[in-house]
């Protein structure tokens, strides 16, 4: 990772070559204070933080002209928040998305109907929220100010439901300060981040249900410790607990991915919860125009099935990129862990029996790095199939760490940059790019399919060369952006599919 600089100044390649400096702009400046943010504010889980954060901006969350629905949960949250927002939109509600973490641009952690905010918002609110943080002395921590600045904006941008994902666990998470959001929801419960959530599917469920609120309705998964967390919910004085056959009749016959392994469909889950939960918001959303004098906009059944076939982008996200007059089809998967590789493999080998593929994959270094390339060795049987890449991230593993944990993928195809003075810790910044280009390239010539894998980390750098237009946050963000991040509170889950 390039290191980072005090500096105001950005170089910049003119048309003769030489870099020349810029000035960065105030949204650069705000960015990348927040990224640098967990450096000076070490992160301590609580809400001591964000309860005054909260209660500085007016506590806009609680106010009874917002509803807000809010998501935990080991894997599917942030599915289950873009459906349930998508099809919210869908029937002409205006509605916030709070979701972690980004691929290419910090903005689309924050979206109102579908668009992440304008540089010129993030501008705003972040000033003020940090005006606030200084005047009042709050320490918070990067996601308790990102936390802040989606609450501000939605209320200032008069959205009417908000859908709020968890960043880690439930109890103790930012978001957690609401204090009558409209329905819990709680996807799966498996084990995640024990060191800090609990070593047991049980406790982890404890956590996830510190969601759950006096009064109002939690709805959950199948995938979850059902009795563990409808005793919390009667501890908790919850409205009611729900299954999704509660709302949706009895279910058919579950879809199902056959691999090595069976695999449920985990998108047709997601899919359910969403349309369950969107069910039981129609009671409140019918309630509350009693209550305010809105107008009830009626969520027809068509609209939800229309809302809820949104995917979230790099999960199992399909398309064909035109190369030489001819079309490669790819895939973007954020698999990085040997539970969601071995997914992915089925749902490749489901969706596209008899394609040949070419994968491009790096790796979070914290991860099993010889068992997960093991099963892509396994998959593609060939390790010339195989490009490894590394993120110019401080979490991302390095091409030799993963050559080290498996020997068998030196005939793959990789650059192992040197250290030097401008490259103390010999990383390639450029890694991902130069082997997308090159897969791309042979995938092209040998009829073949090209699937990109791993860490959230590699993705927006494998989008931009992949041509996707899209927000993309510039050079002088990215460079920080990770720093301060290694323990944060931040949603880089060991989960399969979030």
């Amino acid at each position: 990772m390039r290191s980072s600089s005090s500096s105001t100044n950005s170089p910049e390649e003119s048309a003769n070559g030489i870099k020349e400096q810029r000035e960065w702009s105030n949204y650069e400046k705000l960015v990348r204070k927040l990224y640098m943010t967990n450096l000076f504010n070490p992160v301590k889980l609580g809400l001591e933080n964000m309860d005054k954060l909260h209660k500085a901006i007016g506590s806009p969350m609680d106010q009874p002209d917002i509803s807000v629905i809010h998501i935990a949960g080991s894997n599917g949250k942030g599915s289950v928040a873009l459906k349930t927002a998508n099809t919210l939109r869908l029937a002409d509600y205006k509605v916030g998305l709070f979701v972690s973490p980004h691929i290419s641009s910090f903005r689309e952690r924050i979206q109102i109907n579908g668009e992440p905010l304008s540089e010129a918002q993030v501008e705003k609110y972040l000033k003020e929220i940090y005006d606030i943080c200084e005047e009042q002395e709050i320490p918070a921590t990067f996601f308790e100010v990102t936390t802040a600045l989606a609450f501000r904006a939605f209320a200032q941008e008069g959205v009417e439901v908000v859908v709020l994902e968890t960043g880690l666990g439930g109890r103790l998470d930012a978001t957690n300060v609401i204090k009558h959001p409209a329905l819990s929801i709680i996807t799966s419960i498996g084990l995640e981040h024990t060191r800090i959530l609990g070593d047991t599917v049980e406790l982890i469920a404890l956590e996830k249900g510190g969601i759950i609120k006096e009064g109002r309705p939690v709805l959950v998964g199948n995938n979850v410790p059902f009795e563990t967390l409808k005793q919390c919910a009667e501890e908790k004085k919850a409205s009611q607990i729900y299954q999704c056959e509660d709302l949706l009749g009895p279910e058919e016959e579950q879809i199902m991915i056959e691999g090595k392994e069976t695999f449920e469909d985990y998108d047709a889950e997601n899919s359910k919860i969403s349309k369950a939960g969107l069910i039981l918001l129609q009671f409140h959303l019918a309630e509350q125009t009693f209550e305010t004098d809105k107008t009830l906009k009626i969520i027809l059944p068509d609209t939800i099935d229309a809302g809820v076939k949104i995917r979230p982008p790099c999960r199992f996200e399909e398309m064909d990129i035109k190369v030489d007059e001819k079309n490669v089809r790819v895939i973007l998967d954020v698999a990085h862990n040997p539970q969601a590789i071995d997914y992915l493999i089925a749902k490749l080998r489901a969706n596209y029996p008899t394609a040949n593929q070419r994968i491009v994959v790096g790796m979070s270094a914290d991860k099993d790095l010889k068992y997960c390339t093991n099963i892509l060795l396994d998959y593609v049987s060939d390790p010339s199939k195989l490009h490894l890449v590394e993120a110019s991230h401080p979490r991302a593993a390095s091409i030799s760490s993963i050559l080290e944990a498996n020997p068998k993928l030196s005939d793959s195809h990789y650059e192992v940059p040197q250290a030097d003075d401008l490259n103390k810790d010999g990383r390639d910044v450029s890694s991902v790019s130069t082997q997308v280009q090159k897969a791309l390239k042979l995938a092209t010539e040998n009829n073949e399919m090209l699937v990109v894998c791993g860490s959230v980390f590699i993705m927006a750098d494998a989008r931009e060369t992949l041509g996707i237009v899209e927000p993309r946050d510039s050079d002088v963000i990215a460079e920080v952006a990770g720093a301060g991040m290694r323990n944060s509170q931040e949603n880089f889950s060991d989960s399969k599919k979030n």
